[in-house]
Formats: C-alpha cells, structure tokens, sequence
C-alpha cells in the first residue's frame, strides 16, 4: 500500500506533464493493486484526489485512454466510488470516447459507463444528459452483424451498459424503446445466439424492456417469438430456459405475440417439459413443470391462439391438455382445469367439449377435492363449469349429468375464491331452467348458506354473486314454495337492499324477484317488506332523475303488487306516491310511460 501512495504521488505529476510512458506504468500499478484488493484501493484513489485529473487523461489522442477508462471502470464497481466518478465530471469525456475508432476504447468506456450506471440514480442521470444511450445503440446496430470474438465481447458490454443504465427505471427504458432498442437485440440474439455471454445479456435486457407496456408492440414487430423459441429448443440447463421463461411470461401477454409463439411451436416445447417433469420430486423440475404449464395456460387466453390450438376440439394439444386432468399431480390438474376455462371462451367450442364428456371429468376432478382439497384446483373447475354452462343448449345436459349436486358438495367452502365460482356456475345453470332452479330453492341448506353470504362485506363478489343467485332462484322457478324457503330464511331484507345496488343489472334482477314475491306470496313476505322500508326505497328510485328506465318500470309494477297488502298499501299513500307517478306519464321511454299511466289508474282507483 505504500507503493500505492507512490504510485498516486505520482500519477499526479505525470498527468500533469503528460509523460505517456510514467503514465502507462502509473495505471498498471493501480490496476494490479486494484485486482488484488479493489475496496481498498479505491477508497486511497477517492482520497487522493486523483479521480479529477481523470477526466483530463480521457483524451481519444492519448495511448492510455483505455487503461485509464479501465481504471474507473474497476473503482466503480465499489458502490461508494459511482457518484464521486460523476462529481469528477468523467462522464462527459466517457461518453465522447464512444465516439472513438479504437475498439479497447470502447470496450473499457462501456464497461466504465456500465459500472458507474448499476443501482445510481445519478451515474444515470449523467449519462442520459451526455447522450450516450443513442451513440451505444448506434453502435450496437452497426457492429450487430460482425461475429468475431472480440466484437461478440464488446456488443455483450454495450448490452450491460444499456441494461444497467435502464434496469428498473420505466422512463429511460422508454427512451430506449423510442430509440429503437428493441429491434437491434432482437437481431443480436438471431446473429449471436452461439455466444452464451451476450445471448445472456440479451435476455436480461429483454426481460426488463418487456415489463414495460409501451414495448409490447416493437416487439410484437420483431421475430423475437421465432428466436426465443429456437433459443429454448437448444437449452438443456434449467437456469438457462428459466431466463427464457422470465422473457416469455411478460412478452406473452400481448395477444399478437400469443399468436407468434404458437406458431413457433412453443407449446410443443411445453408440452415436452411437462411429459419430462411431470414425475420428478427435484425442486427444479417442479418449479418448470409449474413455469411450463402455467404459460400454456397464458397462451389460450389470446382468442387467435386459443381457437388454434383448439382446432375444431381435435388438436393435439387439447386432447394432450385433457389428459392433465385425471393426473396425480395438483400443478397439471390446475393447468388442465384453467386451459379448459380458456377454451371455453365461445359457444362453439363449450357446446363440443360438453357433448365429448369434459363436464364428467372435471366432476371427476372437483370429487377428488372435496374433502380438505386443493382450493385452486376446485376455483379453476368450478371456473371452467361455469363457462361451460354458459350456452343455453349446455345447461340441461350439465343438469342431467349432476353437475348441480356436484358443485353443492363445496357448500361447507370457507375460502371465498371458491364460494364466488361455485355461485357463479349454479346461476348460469339455473338460467332459465324451471325446474333446477325450483329444485334448488327449496334446498334450504343452500338457501340459508347464501342468505349468510349475503353479508360477507368483506368480499364483495361473493356477497353481490349469493344476491344475485337468490334472486335468480325466484326468477326462474317462479315457485311459491321457493318464495317461502326464501322468506323463512330472512332472504327479502337482502333483495331490498340489492334493489338499491350500484349496478343498474343487480337492481332490476332484485326488483323483478320483489315483484314475483309480491304477487305470489304477499302475505307470506309483507312483515319483511315492511320492515325493510321498501315502499320508500321505490319512492325515492321513482323520484330520481338517474334511474334508469328498466328500474323506474319495475319500480312501478311492483307498488301495483304491493298494494295488494293492507300496511303496505297505506304506505303508499302517505308517501303521496301519485304526483311521482304521474309526472313519469311523460317519460321519453314509452314502456315506462306506459306503465306509469297504468300504475296511476291503480294507485286511484284503490285510493
């Protein structure tokens, strides 16, 4: 270390004088004192001063240029020496070297800018006022083509100098894309793809740009599909095809990259992984097959690449994603049940996978998960029955296949994702199914289950999706005996308060139950009407100008229905109910005004 206080001492003459040759051996000492121990070495150089007369060594004429650049790109690595760099104003003549002919140069100056950039705000901020992002893709698009080793080494430093000048920072990635980033990589990674160390690089960079919305469209411009998955064929090493998964997952949800991925034949790359994986215990295995499967899963949420790979219900890779279900592991049973949710995205296709028996095997699956299952296993079945029942041809032959008593085995679910979906697929069941749904209304166990998420204001889908089944249950069976299971149950208070719901949909459903109610079984629900404050709630929906006029229309015809009870009756009349009514006579839409002179001849002649 004394001979590293000479070696400063004097370095400080030289630079001055400018021997070259005092100089040259001046930077060796420091660069072998800086391999044998960098942090300490470098705190002597920040404390001798010497970093300013750096910038003046940074000159393209001199023969030291590159050691000097490769000194400070050596002190940089020390996170305490990057803004001392930037206080010494070296960035400036950096970024003017990249300007320079001489490749040892450039290589050292992009490590240099490299270094000072990783993790500093403002190393970065430096760079980004001296313009040296541009001149290094500038660089990187001329030299891309050029496939000597020594090129190859400097292509990867300009590659990390960008990635680290970029890395977490959504607006200098931006500037990236807009200059153009995008593109020059993508053809770096066809022209270089045998070169581990920019290929690597390459990858990283993309796996940061394609966070980034903005740069979902340049790449979906580029092949960069076709290359990824060339890359991914030939990589035996999990870490390898994991920093292609990390690529794959962001890039994949564009629906045109989607489309570009499956006609690279990705999916037969995953579909290769999981058949290898799928009986292994090694945690690296588990965690592809969970990365393969998962992306699969990713790719048939683009219609395009979706209906591909469904091929009319005979593509191989549906029938293969099939086969996931009945398996013994968990990670393949959750895929197959989400790829089948993601497929049955059109009638069409939801109309075939009924008629070939998939509705069997996902009640085969859901049976296997009854008893302290696998919660996202039986919220993605339940997922893909839901979507399944969506077709009106579907709903009777899911009915008759059992689907119904199936689903109600996970009544007992504690775990909301599960109650929302498994609401969800009996509503569609129901939906014009008379008998289903009189048959399910008067289960009271169910009946009573929704009356208790119906307050589950800690979750709002659940509580608006049991809403919304108990009203359903009315509205389908048209069921006195349904009507009275729900009333007993304390059901009403819950369709009154759903009648004042934020959503115009959930409104009308609550008031068209309200009304079937009130003209089947008044007698049986008046108390609970009356005590829910219902005839006000109707007042103040008619009154207002935002109602929609399907809720101002049912609003009406159920205070015809009400009055047929004697307390309720006389509600209505001391809210003088006649002036809104018959100002609503000359309503733009004419049903509503229709009904209101209809309500008004009610409302008079039983006054």
């Amino acid at each position: 270390m004394d001979n590293l206080s000479d070696t400063l001492k004097k370095l400080k003459i030289t630079a001055v004088d400018r021997t070259e040759d005092s100089l040259e051996g001046c930077l060796d000492c420091l660069l072998q004192a800086l391999a044998q121990n960098n942090t300490e070495t470098s705190e002597k150089i920040q404390g001798s001063g010497i970093l300013e007369l750096f910038a003046s060594l940074l000159t393209p004429q001199s023969s030291c240029t590159a050691k000097v650049a490769n000194v400070i790109a050596e002190v940089a690595k020390n996170e305490f020496m990057r803004i001392p760099c930037v206080d010494a104003g070296l960035i400036s003549p950096l970024v003017q070297l990249l300007n320079s002919k001489d490749q040892e140069v450039l290589l050292q100056t992009g490590r240099a800018l490299g270094n000072i950039c990783y993790d500093s705000h403002e190393g970065r901020s430096a760079v980004d006022q001296a313009g040296g992002a541009q001149i290094v893709i500038d660089h990187l698009r001329s030299l891309c083509s050029i496939t000597d080793p020594a090129n190859e080494k400097l292509l990867t430093v300009f590659c990390g100098m960008l990635m680290n000048y970029s890395n977490e920072n959504d607006s200098l990635q931006a500037q990236l894309i807009n200059m153009g980033v995008i593109p020059t990589l993508v053809k770096l990674l066809g022209i270089h793809c045998q070169n581990a160390a920019l290929t690597e690089m390459c990858l990283v960079a993309f796996g940061n740009l394609a966070e980034l919305e903005s740069s979902k469209e340049q790449f979906a411009s580029t092949n960069i599909a076709e290359e990824l998955v060339k890359l991914f064929k030939k990589q035996i090493e999990h870490d390898k095809r994991e920093m292609i998964f990390e690529v794959l997952a962001p890039l994949a949800e564009n629906d045109a990259i989607k489309l570009q991925l499956v006609e690279a034949g990705l999916v037969e790359c995953l579909l290769e992984i999981v058949q290898q994986k799928v009986d292994s215990d090694k945690e690296d295995d588990i965690a592809e097959l969970k990365t393969g499967s998962d992306l699969m899963v990713l790719l048939l949420l683009g219609d395009e690449s979706m209906q591909k790979l469904f091929e009319g219900g005979k593509g191989s890779v549906f029938q293969r994603v099939l086969s996931w279900i009945p398996s013994n592991n968990h990670q393949l049973q959750l895929a197959g049940a989400l790829a089948i949710a993601n497929f049955a995205r059109n009638d069409g296709n939801c109309i075939h996978m009924v008629d070939n028996g998939i509705v069997e095997k996902l009640m085969g699956l859901l049976d296997r998960h009854v008893e302290d299952g696998n919660v996202t296993v039986q919220h993605a079945a339940l997922s893909a029955l839901r979507n399944l029942a969506i077709p009106v041809i579907n709903k009777a032959k899911m009915l008759s296949a059992g689907v119904t008593e199936a689903v109600l085995k996970f009544l007992k679910s504690e775990m909301p994702p599960v109650q929302f979906k498994l609401l969800g697929t009996l509503r569609m069941l129901i939906d014009a199914q008379a008998e289903a749904a009189e048959q399910l209304g008067k289960n009271v166990k169910l009946v009573e289950r929704l009356v208790e998420w119906c307050e589950a204001k800690d979750h709002a889908g659940v509580m608006g999706e049991s809403n919304r089944l108990l009203s359903a249950l009315i509205r389908h069976s048209k069921s006195k005996d349904v009507i009275k299971t729900i009333v007993q149950s304390g059901g009403i208070k819950h369709l009154v308060t759903m009648a004042t719901s934020e959503h115009v949909i959930m409104q009308n459903e609550a008031l068209v139950a309200l009304a079937l109610i009130a003209a089947l079984e008044l007698a049986t629900a008046e108390k609970d009407l009356e005590s829910t404050k219902l005839v006000q709630i109707l007042h103040r929906l008619l009154a207002d100008e935002r109602s929609a006029p399907e809720i101002k229309y049912n609003s009406m015809v159920l205070i015809c229905a009400v009055i047929g009870s004697e307390s309720l009756h006389k509600e209505v009349q001391d809210l003088a109910f006649l002036d809104v009514v018959s100002k609503l006579r000359r309503h733009e839409n004419k049903s509503v005004a229709q009904q209101a002179s209809l309500t008004e001849q009610r409302l008079t002649v039983e006054s």
